[in-house]
């Protein structure tokens, strides 16, 4: 599943490259052509990403119109020339020079703005947005008895935070995801705060995920590159059995709420 600085770029792009002319909405695969139907011909006020969630909202419609995709673990949506069709798009959105194909999302919804209040009031804090409220989770996390690491992964709570950004952030400030949520310090929540602002924020810039430090690097290591369908350097993540860069032991794995974990028993000891 993309983790938040993916749907942040699709954001992005969306505003940079589909605004303001009138737009060709449509739904080629026929799931959400009634949908499409009453947006077509209109023109994007702006798209905005919130954790893993996207939303396009339209100028059409009293109220205005919106939707709403979460892509799950196979959704892709593309940026593609206006001939390149293929495959089952959910739906496609096509300005003068491009389109923009939707393919096998978790879902694509045409909602309202009380449905939008209403699945915006489901969602936690995301790093990447500047109306976050950190102090607001703080409050949550500290009252709880569940691990941070599984913590991290609520999406509830810390939008947009996935498994990679989960296992690397931890890793950085050495702290255990096993680590009962009360128990964690404020300092040490606002280190891992602060450290996923900057890790997504480069992750929206580069439209990859590196988290190794400028001392650990494949260059000042000495060492290979990192080959993996997620790209990036990493600390920990996929690295299970592989010497820690920091303390030279193995790094370890083991499922924590149906997702694999992955972490340094030494530099995170308990």
């Amino acid at each position: 599943m993309p983790e938040g600085h993916v749907i942040h770029r699709l954001a992005h792009e969306l505003n940079e490259s589909f605004r303001p002319e009138p737009l060709k909405i449509s739904s080629p695969q026929g799931r959400f052509s009634t949908e499409a139907a009453i947006v077509d011909d209109s023109r994007i006020e702006h798209a905005e990403a919130f954790g893993k969630h996207l939303f396009i909202h339209f100028d059409a419609g009293d109220p205005r119109h919106i939707i709403y995709i979460h892509l799950g673990l196979i959704g892709k949506l593309s940026f593609e020339p206006l001939d390149d069709q293929w495959g089952q798009m959910r739906l496609r959105i096509e300005s003068d020079t491009q389109a923009a194909n939707l393919r096998g999302p978790q879902w694509c919804k045409l909602i309202t703005e009380e449905e939008y209040d209403a699945a915006l009031a489901k969602v936690g804090q995301d790093p990447l947005r500047d109306d976050a409220d950190p102090d607001q989770l703080w409050q949550k996390v500290h009252r709880s008895r569940r691990q941070i690491g599984s913590l991290m992964m609520d999406q509830h709570l810390y939008a947009g935070v996935g498994n990679i950004y989960r296992a690397e952030t931890l890793f950085r400030l050495g702290i255990s995801p096993f680590l009962p949520g009360k128990q964690l310090q404020r300092t040490e929540f606002d280190s891992i705060w602060a450290d996923l602002v900057d890790l997504m924020a480069y992750g929206v810039e580069h439209g990859r995920i590196d988290t190794v430090r400028p001392e650990h690097t494949p260059e000042a290591m000495g060492r290979d590159p990192r080959k993996d369908d997620h790209g990036g350097e990493v600390y920990v993540y996929r690295r299970a059995g592989l010497p820690c860069y920091i303390c030279g032991n193995p790094i370890a794995e083991k499922v924590m709420e149906g997702r694999n974990l992955f972490w340094c028993p030494t530099c995170q000891a308990d």
